[in-house]
């Protein structure tokens, strides 16, 4: 058994400011990489930038991060990264703005390596420029993995490409969370609950990295009946919101994610579903297939979510995210690439079978 995550982590009210020396150790030049408005409002890009200011550390920022960061957008930025002369990358935001931030990182160390190729197996590791993360969303938890999704619009392809790019240095602040709309909160906050479950249903789940996924949902619990109200989330769970992302990216840095995540990207490729509900929309069916390969890994989720069965379970997911219509064509060609996907297919305790896909896809949308 082994547990492994090297990122310098911080999870507490103004941990930009109060660590502000770590932040500037970091490098002499920094590149930020963050979208178009969301850091402006909730002041995280304010919080750094006050930093590097002070520590007199020259910057560029990149506001141009969309969601589900194409290979266009990170070779774009890792040439201006490149020509501005930086050593270090900070990526502020969600997934997106934090993924992205990691393959620049990549590119800026190997500028031989075209953006276009990222997805492509290197024939050994890479190096990469160092990474601070700065999430500004309760669920990729991208700031505790070493995984970074990026789209190839090109060849249509939504995946996470073949570098471990842990970031250097996180820092995590509930606070950023208060402008964000309660519909984002709940969004985010369902792919780390995916993020956790699948941790758990995972083939490479040991005693050593469960410790991560089963706090997770301990703490995911305390906050459900507050995702489900119709009332706005009360500030007070900002930090435990944080705190519970970041340790269901702790969890999926040591198994990976599973077949939720594997059947989600052809939703949010093709269909436009934003990442979270794409994988929430196949969790409950996912789960309902494990409890018949290891039944007391699902008894266990559903007692630390204060659930009483899977049924139980997928209730709470529809009232959450409701459910997806896609036709019935696009259905089984989602269904027929996803039999065909081992890498995530090969980590689901006691095999799955192609019957099981289907019945998850069934499940699990709505066919029109």
């Amino acid at each position: 058994m082994r547990f492994y995550v090297p990122t310098d982590i911080y999870v507490e009210k103004d941990c930009v400011k109060s660590h502000a020396p770590n932040l500037l150790a970091v490098g002499k030049r920094a590149f930020i990489m963050t979208g178009r408005t969301s850091a402006k409002k909730n002041g995280s890009l304010n919080d750094v930038t006050e930093v590097l200011d002070a520590g007199h550390v020259p910057y560029q920022v990149f506001d141009q991060v969309e969601e589900n960061p194409s290979t266009d957008t990170v070779g774009n930025a890792a040439k201006q990264a490149r020509e501005f002369g930086v050593d270090y990358i900070i990526g502020i935001g969600g997934g997106s703005a934090i993924d992205a931030a990691k393959a620049v990182a990549l590119l800026l160390a190997n500028p031989n390596v075209l953006a276009d190729n990222l997805h492509k197996a290197p024939e050994k590791p890479l190096d990469h420029a160092p990474v601070v993360a700065v999430p500004t969303t309760c669920g990729t938890g991208s700031e505790a993995t070493p995984v970074a999704i990026i789209t190839n619009h090109k060849i249509h392809l939504k995946k996470s490409i073949p570098h471990r790019i842990f970031p250097a240095l996180a820092l995590v602040d509930g606070k950023y969370l208060a402008s964000a709309k309660k519909a984002l909160i709940i969004n985010t906050a369902v792919d780390a609950l995916a993020h956790m479950v699948e941790s758990i249903l995972n083939v490479y789940s040991n005693a050593f990295n469960r410790m991560c996924p089963e706090y997770g949902l301990k703490l995911w619990s305390e906050f459900k009946d507050a995702l489900l109200s119709d009332s706005p989330v009360d500030g007070s769970l900002y930090e435990k919101l944080m705190l519970t992302s970041t340790i269901a990216g702790m969890s999926i840095a040591h198994t990976s994610t599973s077949v939720p995540h594997g059947m989600s990207y052809d939703l949010t490729l093709h269909q436009g579903v934003p990442h979270g509900p794409a994988v929430g929309y196949f969790l409950a069916a996912y789960v309902e297939v494990c409890e018949k390969k290891v039944p007391e890994d699902v008894k266990r989720i559903l007692e630390l979510l204060g659930l009483k069965g899977t049924a139980d379970f997928a209730a709470m997911l529809e009232r959450l995210i409701g459910k997806c219509k896609v036709t019935r064509k696009m259905r089984d060609q989602f269904a027929a690439s996803m039999k065909a996907n081992r890498s995530k297919l090969d980590l689901v305790p006691g095999g799955i079978t192609p019957e099981e896909v289907d019945f998850i896809y069934e499940k699990s949308l709505i066919t029109e």
